[in-house]
């Protein structure tokens, strides 16, 4: 099983300079989503002008399919206010755009779990866009449009704040949960978390290093914790 780091460090590269709440509620959908069993890998962050005009020109000037409306300055991410996201398979190499796919095994679609928290965290969906829908798109726009963006304009600081407190759980601070090792027999096993001195960590990854076996209920969302 993949850990909680390994997991993070194959976003890395992606979330330089996006804007901070938004790299905040990158890192906390990151962990979310590996918690419920679904680990993801941000594909795409800040992107260029002239990668996003190669972008608009696939399916246009050059061979490939559509993949944007938007020309260079004209897409959130040029300005740093949106991610795309894939979902990360067990062998923590390759990744899927498969939606239909239920790698947790608990009747839901993985793609829609990564949309429920994220959408819990503020974010909004390009799934729900009724002209050009881009189901792995999300970006935290605070209500400006592409037209202000262009014009200088940027997230006030009430907004921004408010975003926080919504993603930190009511918290204005950036990163407040601590990431700690957890180790069995001097090995780390995984990562976890320490927040107000409770220490949060995978279920799966400790119970089975322990010998135990894991099952998820989600009828009764109960998970089922077994000595072998």
């Amino acid at each position: 099983m993949l850990t909680l780091d390994q997991v993070n460090s194959k976003s890395a590269a992606r979330l330089g300079g996006l804007h901070p709440a938004l790299l905040a509620a990158a890192n906390v959908l990151i962990q979310r989503c590996y918690v419920r069993g679904i680990p993801i890998v941000i594909t795409q962050g800040l992107r260029t002008i002239a990668e996003q005009n190669a972008l608009y020109a696939l399916g246009r000037t050059k061979k490939g399919a559509i993949v944007t409306n938007a020309r260079g300055g004209s897409s959130f991410h040029n300005y740093g206010l949106a991610i795309d996201f894939a979902l990360l398979l067990p062998d923590g190499r390759n990744i899927s755009w498969d939606m239909s796919r239920d790698g947790d095994g608990d009747k839901l679609a993985d793609w829609q779990e990564v949309v429920q928290e994220a959408k819990k965290l503020g974010l909004e969906w390009g799934g729900d866009w009724t002209s050009f829908k881009d189901y792995s798109h999300f970006q935290m726009a605070f209500g400006l449009t592409i037209q202000e963006l262009k014009a200088g304009r940027r997230p006030a600081a009430d907004q921004v704040k408010k975003a926080l407190k919504r993603i930190n759980g009511g918290e204005d601070e950036v990163n407040k949960d601590v990431e700690i090792s957890i180790t069995l027999n001097g090995v780390k096993l995984t990562a976890g978390v320490l927040d107000n001195g409770t220490t949060y960590v995978p279920v799966r990854a400790l119970a089975e290093a322990l010998g135990a076996k894991v099952t998820y209920d989600p009828a009764s969302k109960t998970v089922n914790v077994v000595t072998v």
